[in-house]
Order: C-alpha cells, then structure tokens, then sequence
C-alpha cells in the first residue's frame, strides 16, 4: 500500500509485562516498537515470545506492567476505537447466518438497522462471499469462515488491523488462497485499513506479507532485530530475492552456538535463566539427527531443511534447538552442522543411542532438577501435581504442564523416569537412582 506521507499510529514504549503468582514470570521485557499508516508488520517468533500479548496491549486489552502504548500520541488507557482483531479461531455465531454475523459489528457501531444489510453485503462481496450471505457457518470451509471474519472486522472500519495467526488453523491451499486475497485488498485500497500488524510463527508467511518484520525471541521475550522486506508484490517464494530473506530471519532466530552452560541454562530456583525445553518428541529428534546424518554436505541451511521436512519453520526450529542443547548439531547463521556425538547418535543401536541420550539429557538442568528431586523423594517417587506445583515456581501453569509432559517424554526414553498416568505418580528408573 503506498503512503508517500506515513503517520505514526502506535508506539509501544519499553514495555514490560510479569505475572505474579507463586513466582513471578516475565513475558516481555522492555520491548520498544512503532506502527506507521500504511505498513503491513508481522510480529515473528516462537510460541511462548509473548507476540499475542504485544497485539493484545496494541489494541488496549491488555496493560503492560511498565512502559505504556501510545496510539496517534495519546496513551491508550481502555480499548483502543481504532482497531480490531482477528484471531486464529473464527469465532462466528453459529445460529446466525453469515450476513447476520457481519451485521453485529455493524450493530456494535451504532448502525441503523436500515443501513446495515447494505453495508455487510458490500463488505462480504469486497472478501468474495456475495451469495453465501443466507448461509450459516457449518456451510462454509475452514477459509471461508475466516473470510467473514475479515469482513466482521472491516465493519467497523479500522485504522490498524490486527491478526493473531489468522492462517494457522486453516488447511495449506486455503491459506495460500486467504492469504492472496487479503494482500489484493490491502495492496489496491480497497479496504479502510491504514495499518495491519499480523502475528505469526510461519517465517515465510512474514516474508510473503510484510513491509517489515519485527523478530521476537523468548525467555523472555523481546524483540531480536527488524527486518524491512522491500520486494515488491506479488513476491515469489522461489525467487533469490524471496529465499534470501527467508534465510535471514531463520539465522536470526536459530541464533549462534553458545557454550555450553549459555546453552543449558540454569534449573529452577537457582539464580540465571531456566530455558523451556523445546516441545519436540525424541521421535522426532532422533530423525531429524538421522535426516542430517544422510545428508551430502557437513553443513545444512535450516530454511533448506524446512523445506525438506515439509515443516514449518517453528517446528523445525525447536528441533534444531532441542539437537543443539544435546550436543549433538552446532548453529552458525542460519546452517546447522552435526557434531562428531551427533554423528555418532544417528548411527548408534537402539540402545547405544538410549545410553548416548541418557548421559545428555543428565546435563539439561529441568532433567537433573527432576531427577534430584525423585532421588530425594520417598521410595523415589512423587505425585504428578508436586512436581507441577513446583515448576510452577517457574513458569505459568499451563507452560509448567506442558514442560514436565516434555521432561517425562525424554526421560522415558532415557530410561532415567518412569510415569504411571493413572495413579499420576513419577517414579525414578533404577538406572536413574544413580548418580
């Protein structure tokens, strides 16, 4: 969309946001951005970087704990009249037909009732669904729902437009699809909009959308870099140009090899940085290992290695990360490279590699924090809602649930842990009771 004269619409000014509770967790720390008219931004990171909650103090629903958010210069203290969301989920009213849902952001604004079936067929015709108006949601496809979700949010003519991973619940060709018909819209003019800020863990789908992406990193999250993206629409994924964007914000989130307590961090409750363990199985670990092992080169580009997993670029990337905290790759600007102990891994016999990743997964200091703690434990064993209860000093509920699933998972595997699900009782391994 061109703008030969762009306004500021948001500045976000170092913003931070904790959660209290049994510990205190930060989100985002001290996270500084602006939003001019006639930009298309994507938010770009991983899961748990803390973009949703950004979109969420943009459009006033969510205040941070320090900092503030200005929009057109005026500190935004409630909702914010000036934008709207669309989320991942398309949230329609089943009982109402599609002209009717639309018709209630209409009625949210005040419309009379007179101008309202006017005014929601014309915007369900700007999104191409003249002549499912009279139809109800379970009618229509994954993509056309969300269509009328653009339109609903349209309704109230927006100045900044806001998505919260408006693609990632639809299948591939129907994305692909949305995603062309939002960009005609917003490349022609033929939508209010002044601004839209999509967030987003798809890299490609950043660079196939945006003027400028703002890459966020997690523990905490925190903004790592912006990227302007200056290829002109439509932009072509297998185009040099395209690739080499691509490839750029893949280095900037698969970041550089650390050593190796950087790496592992610290375990909960002691003083430092207690890294999440990335939500990937060992069976998916052990055949990325395999994967690069088959490879023909010593070096591998993760954009490449997307492309060949058909995954996409999140998963791949927490692949990369739980490989590189075992020891068994190296990061270097976006290429990963097998260490000799992941050569040896890929190679290994089912139970040489048990052994390979039981010795590593010692070393990751969330395993040895749970393995101390059965070691101490009666009969050496605990409820599951002890060991949640207590990582919860850590993380938020829902991250501590999600971490021991992850935490059993490797140390079955490992032979170090064993879990009884219906009692809810971990217990230590016989190999595990050593230490």
């Amino acid at each position: 969309m061109v703008n030969t004269n762009p306004i500021e619409l948001v500045y976000v000014d170092h913003v931070t946001q904790t959660y209290t509770g049994a510990h205190q967790f930060t989100a985002i720390q001290d996270v500084t951005l602006t939003l001019k008219s006639g930009e298309f931004v994507s938010l770009l990171g991983p899961s748990g970087c803390g973009k949703s909650t950004l979109l969420r103090m943009m459009t006033g629903l969510q205040k941070p704990t320090q900092g503030r958010v200005l929009y057109r210069g005026s500190v935004l203290t409630s909702v914010n009249p000036f934008a709207t969301i669309v989320f991942q989920s398309f949230a329609l009213f089943p009982w109402l037909t599609v002209q009717e849902n639309v018709e209630v952001a209409l009625k949210a604004r005040g419309m009379s009732p007179r101008l309202r079936p006017t005014r929601a067929l014309d915007l369900l015709d700007r999104v191409g669904l003249d002549g499912f108006e009279s139809a109800y949601p379970r009618e229509l496809s994954g993509g056309m729902r969300q269509k009328v979700g653009f339109a609903r949010a349209m309704a109230v003519e927006p100045e900044l437009l806001c998505m919260d991973e408006p693609f990632s619940a639809l299948d591939v060709l129907s994305a692909e699809a949305l995603r062309g018909e939002l960009l005609e819209l917003w490349t022609t003019g033929k939508i209010p909009t002044k601004a839209i800020l999509m967030v987003t863990h798809n890299i490609e789908e950043a660079v196939l959308m945006a003027d400028r992406i703002v890459v966020m990193d997690k523990d905490p999250g925190r903004v790592i870099a912006e990227v302007p993206v200056t290829l002109p629409h439509p932009r072509h994924r297998k185009a040099a140009e395209f690739q080499t964007v691509v490839d750029q914000v893949y280095a900037l989130l698969a970041g550089q090899t650390k050593a190796e307590h950087e790496e592992l961090g610290t375990a909960p409750g002691e003083p430092g940085r207690t890294r999440h363990l990335p939500d990937v199985t060992v069976a998916e670990l052990a055949g990325f290992v395999e994967h690069l092992a088959g490879l023909s080169t010593q070096r591998a580009d993760i954009f490449r290695l997307a492309d060949e997993l058909h995954m996409d670029s999140d998963r791949v990337l927490g692949l990369a990360e739980a490989a590189e905290r075992l020891g068994f790759i190296v990061i270097d600007h976006g290429d990963v490279s097998q260490t000799a102990l992941g050569e040896t891994f890929a190679e290994a016999s089912i139970q040489a590699r048990k052994e390979i990743f039981a010795t590593r997964v010692r070393k990751v200091p969330l395993l040895n924090w749970l393995l101390t703690m059965l070691r101490a434990a009666d009969r050496h064993q605990l409820e599951m809602n002890v060991v949640q209860s207590a990582l919860g000093l850590e993380f938020p509920p829902e991250e501590a649930q999600k971490q021991i699933t992850i935490a059993i998972d490797w140390g079955r595997y490992a032979e170090l842990i064993a879990y009884d699900h219906s009692a809810g009782i971990l217990y230590l391994e016989a190999e595990g009771a050593a230490k």
